[in-house]
């Protein structure tokens, strides 16, 4: 049998919808999706209904992660421009401050400029203020960060120039990561043809010469992030489709087709989704845990329906994919072995802080 062990990734961009649209997904379904796909530990964004902008409510959701997740996991605190304190209040407890410059899916977005400035004075960290925004806000949110001196993460880049944009800030001392997500860098807008509103998204997808700059370019990003972001097939079909694509069980035989095809190596894929996410998020992943893959089927393409997330659907049909996870575990506990699910609702634990 060949199989192929690694520690398993850690994504840090997920929406698993509760509260408030546990029929799109909800935390035990989203983190039995992440074990699936071998995924260890995942970062749950705010903007769900109610928003996660004040501290009673984040300390709510932290509970019902502690009842229901199967994976480990990070909550990120928000922000909708009503109280600096509170969002002061969360930081402890949060892996970072997610700011919303741009319109998406949800109510939470930060536009106007004296907040965001007062955010950007104000927080204290440890975790960074990540950023969902076009290139503009991006080059607004970059000069930010570099006035206030605050660790900034750009949320899946939507444009490859945008990566020479955050480059050249590095260079000029500016702390700042960012993230691509796998539709990105292996879905261009021709899908659109094939798939309609299945394929809308924010940030949406780029023409084939740009998807292929996301790959001439990817040694400028610091991690792959799926933005897990479920919907029913009937949302989607609806008149008004709501932006986002589920992700989670999908991205690692995704990636190993990838490094099949050469264009990256093993070393480089588990740096993007498992030494990355954690290096830049500070935080540290639990002792005595791994996933086995098995490789003997060799490629396949994937199917459209029949994963473990709520909503049951993938954007990725026909995509070509290697390796089915075998085995997920997590502190010396077997949690997935064989498509079968293990895990203890709530035996799932907060990712630890580095140091």
């Amino acid at each position: 049998m060949s199989q192929l062990r690694i520690p398993g990734m850690v994504d840090a961009h997920v929406h698993l919808r509760e509260p408030g649209a546990t029929h799109k997904e909800d935390i035990y379904s989203g983190t039995v999706a992440a074990l699936a796909g071998g995924v260890i530990g995942v970062l749950d964004m705010p903007n769900n209904t109610p928003p996660i902008v004040r501290p009673d409510r984040l300390a709510a959701k932290r509970k019902l992660f502690e009842e229901k997740a199967v994976a480990d996991y990070g909550l990120f605190a928000g922000s909708d421009g009503t109280s600096l304190e509170d969002v002061i209040a969360m930081a402890p407890h949060a892996v970072g401050l997610k700011l919303y410059l741009d319109e998406t899916f949800g109510d939470l977005r930060n536009y106007e400029p004296a907040h965001l400035a007062a955010l950007f004075e104000a927080w204290p960290g440890p975790g960074r203020i990540a950023i969902h925004g076009e290139s503009d806000s991006i080059r607004a949110a970059i000069s930010l960060a570099e006035r206030y001196g605050q660790r900034l993460h750009v949320c899946h880049v939507p444009d490859p120039d945008d990566l020479l944009v955050i480059d050249a800030a590095r260079q000029r001392g500016v702390d700042v990561s960012c993230e691509v997500t796998p539709h990105h860098l292996l879905l261009s807008d021709e899908a659109i043809l094939r798939l309609g509103s299945l394929a809308q998204m924010k940030p949406p997808l780029v023409t084939e010469r740009k998807r292929a700059l996301f790959w001439e370019r990817l040694d400028l990003v610091d991690l792959i992030a799926t933005d897990h972001a479920p919907h029913t097939l009937e949302e989607k079909a609806g008149k008004k489709p709501p932006p986002g694509v589920p992700g989670l069980e999908t991205t690692l035989p995704l990636l190993l087709a990838a490094v099949d095809d050469g264009r990256l190596v093993l070393e480089r894929l588990m740096e993007l989704v498992y030494y990355g996410p954690l290096r830049i998020h500070q935080l540290r992943a639990p002792d005595d845990t791994e996933v086995t893959i098995d490789l003997d089927e060799g490629r396949y393409t994937l199917e459209r329906g029949g994963y473990r997330t709520r909503c049951g659907w993938s954007p990725f049909e026909g995509v070509a994919a290697l390796g089915r996870i075998a085995r997920v575990r997590l502190r010396q506990c077997d949690v997935f072995v064989d498509g079968q699910v293990r895990a203890e609702a709530g035996s799932g634990a907060p990712l630890a802080r580095a140091g």
